[in-house]
């Protein structure tokens, strides 16, 4: 099995990371960074439209 991962990007601090799909919340549901602290929607950190569907196939 091949695991899938998206990369985030912080709007406010530009901290970028990467996560599972699956440990996110909806993207259309709020998300903190842990670094700075600024809440976004989730869809909002998403580097890219690619991360973004990955994310939605796993809803």
């Amino acid at each position: 099995m091949v695991e899938a991962f998206v990369r985030l990007l912080c709007p406010e601090c530009t901290k970028d990371w990467q996560a599972e799909p699956t440990s996110l919340p909806d993207h259309r549901q709020n998300f903190t960074c842990s670094s700075c602290g600024a809440t976004r929607r989730l869809a909002e950190f998403m580097r890219t439209e690619r991360d973004l569907s990955t994310v939605k196939q796993f809803e």
